[in-house]
This record gives C-alpha cells, structure tokens and sequence, in this order.
C-alpha cells in the first residue's frame, strides 16, 4: 500500500454496507472501482446516481467510479480490494477468480459473518484459498450501521491488520468528515467479535419478541460481551481491552438498533416465525444465522462456556421451543 493516495480500491459487493463503503471511499481522491453481479442495478447507478436497491438516498458521482460485473478485471487493476458480500456468498463470489490473483493484494474484509463451506472467519478464508499472508489481511469493523453512514451520521470505525502500518492507511482513507477513524493489531479477536455480536442481537431480538423488557435485555448484553470476550481469549489470547467500540460498541449498536437486521431476525423468531418464514418476509441476509452453527462447533473444540450462544443454537437449528429455551437461559446469567 505504498503512496496510498493513489491506491487503487476495489468494493466488491452490491449490498447496503458495500453501498455506504463507496460512499465514504468517494470522499478521498484515491481511484475507486465497484463490482456487483446484477447488471440491471449497474445499469441504474450510471443513469441514476444511486444504488436502486440499497441506501437509495446516497448519491454518487458515478464520473470517479468504475462499475462494472467483471470481478476478475477489476481485481486485476486493484492495489486494494474490501469485500462486502454477506459471508454465505463469498466462495460462490470468488470460485472464478485464479488462486494467485489475490495473492499480492491487499484484502479487507467488511464482513460480519462466517465463511460456511469452510466453518472459517474470513481472514483465514482469504490466508487458505488464496495464500494472502495476515499480514496483508485486515478488517473493517465497528459500531457503524449503513443507513446511518447514507445520512452522514457521524459514525466510528476499527481498522484491524497485524501490519499498523497497512491499518494506519487504510484507516486514512476511511476518514471523512462523518467517520472517525482507529486502528488495531487484533484481526483475529476483532474479526471473531464482529461475528459473534450478530448472535447476540439475535438472542435480544428473540428476548424482544418474547416480551422480555430492557432490564432483562441489559442483563443480556452484559453477559453477551462477557462471552465474547472468554471465546476470543481461548482462539487467540493476546491483552484486548473488548470495553473499546469494536467489540462492546458493535455489539450495543447491534443489539439495539432499529437498523440491525439481526435483531429484526430474532424479534421476529420470539413472535413466532419460522425460519424460512423470517427469511422470506425481511428479505435481507442476517448474518447471525448462518455464523451461529460454525461459531457452535468452535465453541465445542475450545470447550468455552457460552449459555447466550447455546440458547439461539438450540431455538434455531435444534428447533427447540423459544419461550422454554429463554426461561432455562435466564437461570444461567447473572
């Protein structure tokens, strides 16, 4: 990433998160491209400024950005690539793309999830696919919703990469007038905590649609953070400080927002919803989902006490009776 003024950036993703990146990216000077697979919505964007299914109100100026449904040309002429496609998407995104095309590059990761084909976070992913050392590895994380990104919201993001130097760069050309900017050398514990707060908001969605109120719910949190920090100290223990706003403020903002699709997902689950029904009717990816059956199996090899987590595993993919599985978790917490 040397002289990353005029690094090259790569948005690979089509979605509402990939949407607020370009919008914040469009701000520096650097050459920005964007790949998404649906034609018709690129179409729309050139004519239109705007992403016709996602953040509609984020204009762009289409003269400085290059779209195109061409991945592996555009990966070819990126220094820098971030992927934002919901994690259960990424190995179908990148089976056409040659090993050693990203192997040189520098790769963010933007996601929130797990990798299901192979029960991964995404940057050992990217390490194991494509031979990208972690070095050149990072991630885009933080209590930062999109919606609030289209409206200019000032909004906070971590940029993890055991090279600071990379994450110092990176983070710079993240920095705009409504995104305030920090760096870390935690990628593993960073990256594991931006998944695992998608469970947990779906545990308080779940607990909303039961009825439980905000004192329960605050109990809720407060174990929840706890959790994630004994499940990231036993897969990588290094000092962190998880009170920081990528792991504690991610997870508030998660579990709390009117925004958060996970918490939508789980509020609609304790109303009663099947899961494909919820599936159906929101329409968008909860990443909490999918990340909960890999993040279950984790849990088990590194034998970690996690109830909350337990709990949405059960009532999800075990079936079981959601008001009998929040009534035997709240004996658990304190």
């Amino acid at each position: 990433m040397e002289g990353e003024q005029n690094s090259s950036i790569l948005v690979i993703g089509g979605g509402s998160w990939a949407t607020a990146l370009i919008k914040i990216l469009s701000q520096n000077n650097s050459p920005l491209s964007w790949w998404m697979r649906d034609q018709g919505a690129i179409d729309h964007i050139k004519a239109h400024s705007h992403n016709p299914k996602y953040l509609q109100s984020a204009q762009f100026d289409t003269k400085k950005i290059v779209i195109s449904s061409d991945l592996k040309r555009l990966i070819e002429t990126a220094d820098i690539i971030i992927i934002a496609v919901p994690s259960a998407f990424v190995h179908e995104t990148f089976l056409s793309i040659p090993e050693g095309l990203l192997k040189e590059k520098t790769v963010f990761s933007a996601l929130k999830g797990m990798i299901p084909e192979m029960k991964a976070i995404p940057a050992r992913y990217l390490h194991k696919t494509f031979g990208i050392p972690y070095e050149r590895i990072g991630i885009i994380c933080g209590p930062c919703h999109a919606e609030e990104v289209a409206m200019e919201r000032l909004s906070y993001l971590t940029v993890a990469c055991s090279d600071m130097k990379i994450a110092n760069e990176m983070a710079k050309l993240l920095a705009c007038r409504y995104i305030k900017t920090s760096i870390s050398d935690d990628l593993f514990g960073t990256e594991f905590s931006a998944i695992l707060k998608n469970v947990y908001a779906l545990a308080t969605g779940i607990c909303a649609g039961l009825g439980y109120g905000d004192n329960f719910q605050a109990v809720l949190i407060s174990n929840s953070i706890r959790e994630i920090e004994r499940f990231i100290d036993a897969i990588h223990p290094i000092h962190r400080d998880t009170k920081t706003s990528a792991y504690l403020g991610d997870l508030l903002v998660t579990a709390y927002s009117k925004f958060s699709r996970n918490r939508t997902f789980g509020f609609m689950i304790g109303k009663g919803y099947s899961v494909k029904a919820a599936q159906l009717e929101m329409n968008m990816v909860a990443e909490g989902f999918y990340a909960v059956k890999s993040l279950h199996e984790i849990k088990k090899e590194f034998d970690v006490e996690m109830p909350i987590l337990e709990t949405v595993y059960n009532i999800l993919y075990n079936r079981k009776n959601s008001k009998k599985e929040l009534k035997n978790l709240t004996n658990q917490l304190d």
